[in-house]
């Protein structure tokens, strides 16, 4: 099982240029492990790129369908107090955003507090190195 970031998720709904990487390991991957909030922040993703025109509404629509179905099969980690206390932790030790915090938390609980036993597949370069610092293996597919 792989734990997957919200970054690595957008492109398995709208085309970018680690698409095909990321739905390669996707079908390898058919338990995806997520946070709790992961839609909430691929729809903010997707709004962006509507925002910027960068995604016309048949493509919003499209992708938000996508993400459904994605969302129908995935395991989420959900909101608790260790998920909390661990986020808050991490933004005293790593230059990470608050909804970031919030993923390296839920991976953290995931693992059982264990990182090395759980990999995690983001391209936010920041969550990337709290997470490889925490102890966690990535897998690259930007670089792949």
């Amino acid at each position: 099982m792989i734990f997957w970031d919200a970054s690595a998720i957008v492109p398995l709904l709208v085309a970018e240029s680690t698409t095909r990487r990321l739905q390669a390991l996707a079908s390898r991957d058919s338990d995806m492990l997520v946070w709790w909030g992961s839609e909430v922040e691929c729809i903010s993703a997707l709004a962006r790129l509507e925002r910027s025109a960068a995604l016309e509404a048949k493509g919003m629509a499209l992708a938000s369908d996508r993400l459904k179905q994605l969302a129908r099969g995935w395991h989420e980690v959900e909101p608790s107090e260790i998920v909390r206390e661990s986020a808050v932790r991490f933004l005293r030790v790593h230059p990470l955003r608050a909804a970031d915090a919030l993923q390296l938390a839920a991976a953290f609980t995931a693992s059982e507090h264990r990182p090395a036993s759980l990999q995690v597949v983001t391209l936010d370069e920041r969550l990337a190195d709290a997470a490889r610092k925490e102890g966690f293996t990535l897998i690259d597919v930007a670089g792949a």
